[in-house]
């Protein structure tokens, strides 16, 4: 399975609706001003998918070019494009995990797992669990681990400290985390924080329910 929600089956519908049951943050509240005439205006292009946004989005020289045909303002459509393109998270390097033990990191390294992406899309693969644990040396257990840690990071907004911190908290899936009921979750993480120090700051319900939407998307993928 891919790392990434595919954007050829996300529809512009289905955009349109994630933007507007969002909390987005502050700075981008203002793509839902008139964000029904955006969208009809959008379909008029003839962008049906996420895939057609983002290709349409995808550059400078793109969007100059959209402004002119659409009518629409520049602003909103750099707004527009941070916006989904958040929904494919930045990889991590495996060395960001840095509370595992540097040995085993270092056989992942050295079987080509250097990254979250990867992890995931081998290790989804269940049948590959025994064959990757006798070549690389590491336990099944292990991995099970990292497997877990690399799918909380396809969570927007998912850095690796965060994907500790759920994983620890008992959350270990994008799964688990889409199902979860928002005030356990930060009752949760909340506590483990006050215990273990992971953030200085303060972890606000408010987060925890903008990860809670997230990790739902990526699970329709898998339905």
């Amino acid at each position: 399975m891919s790392y990434y929600i595919d954007d050829t089956r996300f529809s512009l519908k289905e955009v349109e609706q994630k933007i507007k049951n969002s909390d987005l943050i502050p700075s981008r509240e203002v793509l839902l001003n008139d964000i029904e005439n955006v969208f009809k205006q959008l379909s008029k292009q003839e962008i049906k998918t996420l895939a057609d946004l983002r290709k349409q989005l995808k550059t400078k020289k793109s969007i100059n070019s959209f402004v002119i045909k659409s009518g629409l303002s520049e602003e909103y459509l750099i707004l527009l494009r941070r916006e989904i393109e958040s929904y494919f998270p930045k990889t991590y390097n495996i060395d960001e995990f840095f509370w595992l033990p540097k040995e085993e990191l270092a056989k992942l390294k050295s079987g080509g797992l250097t990254n979250t992406k990867i992890i995931y899309e081998a290790l989804d693969e269940k049948k590959n669990f025994k064959k990757i644990s006798a070549e690389l040396g590491i336990s099944v257990s292990l991995l099970n681990s990292i497997l877990s840690l690399a799918d909380l990071t396809r969570i927007q907004w998912t850095s690796p400290l965060t994907a500790r911190m759920l994983f620890e908290a008992g959350y270990t899936s994008t799964k688990k985390v889409a199902s979860a009921d928002a005030e356990k979750l930060f009752n949760a993480v909340d506590t483990l924080n006050k215990r273990e120090k992971y953030y200085k700051g303060t972890i606000v319900q408010r987060d925890i329910k903008r990860l809670i939407n997230s990790a739902s998307y990526l699970e329709v993928e898998t339905r």
